[in-house]
């Protein structure tokens, strides 16, 4: 059962604050950039936009983090769950909880593909599918990997896991703790053909937080999750052909 947690209203409100001032300032940034013309930021998919918005807004995560635990007289391991007893069988639950999901995710996937195109909706590759795909140059692999598998699992976990379920929940308010949350960590990737994949994985990430009281258990099952995902875009380019030959025979 989740233990409760310290966070002070005004410590979030601020909290979630800094985080959209920083991802704005990271938009305008890469707007004055594009404009100007400069290389890396010509096109939506271009590399420089993805390092700009991802230090502005999963980097100044990892900043405001120690900060925002300093606020509440909270460490790092205590928040983390590195001193848990029965840490192995966290992690075993968590890759246990990773092999189920990931299977349910790409067929969601598939099957909203195949609504959405129904519906005359236009299908594109993911932005971060793109971004992969057109990273040539190694150490821009190296970072798209390291942001993939270490950074955003870290970043998002704590915000929507470790932050925001249980300040909703201790409201009062556990449906919005379970559904608003995992709903809006499913919109903030601005794609609606994956939103219902995202959706049940929140849903499934939340549940294991909830389960352990660990947020090292979600941090490593969405790592392990993402480390999936961007191993099959990187060695297989053929990945969104193949969701769509899916969705289409869900057609039939």
């Amino acid at each position: 059962m989740l233990s409760a947690k310290p966070w002070r209203v005004e410590s979030v409100i601020l909290l979630m604050a800094a985080l959209i001032i920083f991802w704005i300032s990271g938009l305008i940034a890469i707007n004055v950039l594009h404009n100007a013309g400069i290389t890396g930021f010509k096109q939506p998919e271009d590399f420089g936009n993805a390092l700009v918005i991802t230090l502005c807004f999963q980097g100044a995560t990892l900043i405001l983090i120690p900060i925002f635990l300093r606020w509440h007289h909270v460490g790092l391991r205590e928040t983390f769950g590195f001193h848990k007893a029965k840490l192995s069988r966290v992690l075993l639950m968590t890759a246990t909880m990773v092999i189920v999901i990931l299977p349910v995710a790409l067929l969601l996937e598939a099957a909203s593909i195949a609504v959405l195109e129904k519906f005359g909706w236009q299908i594109e590759d993911e932005a971060a599918v793109k971004l992969v795909m057109n990273a040539k140059i190694l150490w821009e692999q190296i970072y798209l990997g390291v942001l993939t598998i270490a950074i955003v699992p870290v970043a998002e976990e704590f915000i929507f896991r470790g932050v925001l379920f249980p300040f909703a929940k201790q409201l009062g308010f556990p449906k919005l703790a379970w559904f608003g949350v995992s709903a809006l960590f499913a919109l903030i990737h601005f794609d609606a053909a994956i939103f219902m994949s995202l959706f049940v994985l929140a849903l499934a990430l939340t549940w294991l937080y909830e389960k352990t009281d660990n947020l090292l258990a979600p941090i490593v099952a969405h790592s392990l999750f993402n480390s999936a995902g961007f191993i099959m875009i990187l060695f297989n380019n053929q990945l969104t052909h193949v969701l769509k030959e899916i969705s289409q025979s869900l057609r039939l």
